[in-house]
């Protein structure tokens, strides 16, 4: 095999027309999350009882792409996959971004971003929530080490240890992502330890159709024609990712109709939700699963258009399905005394109404937009992209 030849992207109009809309969109998320810090929360659809609101559902769906995108790598150089290898640089810098962009919505979201140093420097060790910020550090770390050993030739040899740690710190974050819900036992909707490895199912899913997109748009805007080879072997794969999270999903809600205690939130969320149920029913399971899985199963000769269509869709599916899990499993009330009566002045037994507003629309715009943002400015400036028969045909370095 021929070695793989990697250059930056030089870009062009539409590669700068789009990095300008994605700065605009960081400005308006940073207007928003200014706004939000200054006027307080009250400005938001958020309240007592939805405490995590759009802006979580954009964070924990940043997050869980960063998680899946490092898939590619991982299949050239944990599974030895030689096709994939030349994405493998792309697919760290996407990896490390998209949990950037996360982050910085969390971190804007949740008030007195000032004391983020204290997050970081007192740990309470029983709480998932402190896990998850040693796994997200601890990610960006181990991915620069492996763009690192992957971009010097002198230490090209230690890529599959690292990795192999990559991969594993990449299931142990997503594991911790879907924890925060799953250890959540007050709430009903939440409170099963099959939320992490459906968690981890979607990253693969959605981390996937993200990489999908991205290079298909580096195809259009930057004049870099990928293998239809490869790319059929990654609608392949998107196929059997997503079919893996309507797998877990369904498994998910079939334990929860067999637990007496969560039986009521079932019969809600599947019946009689409103738009929840919608969400789940038609935009999840229908739009984001069903529909794309029949546009590409066992097809040949899909066009660009359809491709791109089913991935959006996908995409979509997955928002709504994290929609779903994160504003749904809070605004179904607590059950404070199962068994008992509860009544008081404060709503209880009341599904709580959440409506959002524009400034948590503008500051998930404004992660996403910056994941993306600093994506481009690193295809940009790094050797990141193969080209020649690397690109077309997998060829490894």
């Amino acid at each position: 095999m021929a070695n793989v030849v990697y250059t930056e992207c030089r870009g062009g109009q539409r590669f700068w027309t789009l990095f300008a809309g994605l700065v605009v969109l960081v400005m308006i998320g940073a207007v928003s999350a200014l706004y939000m810090e200054h006027e307080g929360h009250i400005v938001t659809g958020m309240s007592n009882e939805i405490v995590w609101g759009l802006p979580h559902v954009f964070a924990v769906f940043l997050i869980v792409i960063a998680s899946g995108v490092l898939n590619i790598a991982s299949l050239g150089s944990v599974f030895g996959e030689m096709h994939y290898k030349p994405k493998a640089r792309l697919s760290g810098v996407l990896a490390i971004t998209f949990l950037v962009g996360g982050l910085a919505i969390l971190v804007l979201d949740l008030g007195r971003p000032d004391r983020l140093t204290v997050a970081m420097t007192n740990y309470n060790f029983r709480s998932i929530f402190a896990w998850n910020v040693i796994l997200y550090s601890g990610f960006i770390g181990v991915v620069i080490a492996y763009l690192v050993v992957q971009m010097t030739k002198a230490w090209v040899k230690f890529t599959p240890y690292v990795g192999l740690a990559a991969f594993l710190w990449r299931l142990t974050l997503t594991t911790g992502t879907g924890s925060i819900f799953g250890f959540l036992m007050a709430r009903s909707p939440y409170a099963s330890a099959v939320l992490a490895p459906l968690f981890i199912a979607m990253s693969l899913a959605y981390g996937l159709a993200v990489f999908i997109l991205i290079r298909l748009a580096l195809e259009t805007s930057a004049s870099r024609a990928l293998g239809e080879e490869l790319l059929q072997r990654l609608m392949r794969l998107l196929v059997i990712f997503i079919g893996s999270v309507l797998y877990f999903s369904g498994v998910f809600h079939f334990t929860s109709i067999y637990t007496a205690w969560r039986v009521d939130w079932e019969a809600y969320l599947l019946l009689d939700g409103g738009l929840y149920s919608l969400l789940f029913w038609g935009v999840y399971v229908l739009v984001g699963t069903l529909i794309p899985m029949a546009m590409l199963y066992g097809r040949t000769g899909v066009t660009r258009q359809r491709e791109i269509l089913a991935t959006v869709m996908v995409l979509l599916g997955g928002f709504a399905h994290i929609y779903v899990i994160i504003i749904g499993g809070q605004a179904y009330p607590l059950k404070l005394f199962p068994g008992y009566e509860v009544t008081s002045s404060f709503n209880d037994g009341v599904v709580a109404r959440y409506v959002p507003s524009l400034p948590e629309l503008g500051l998930g715009l404004g992660g996403a937009a910056l994941a993306l943002a600093m994506a481009m400015m690193a295809m940009r400036l790094f050797r990141l992209l193969p080209k020649g028969n690397g690109e077309s045909y997998g060829t490894a370095p």
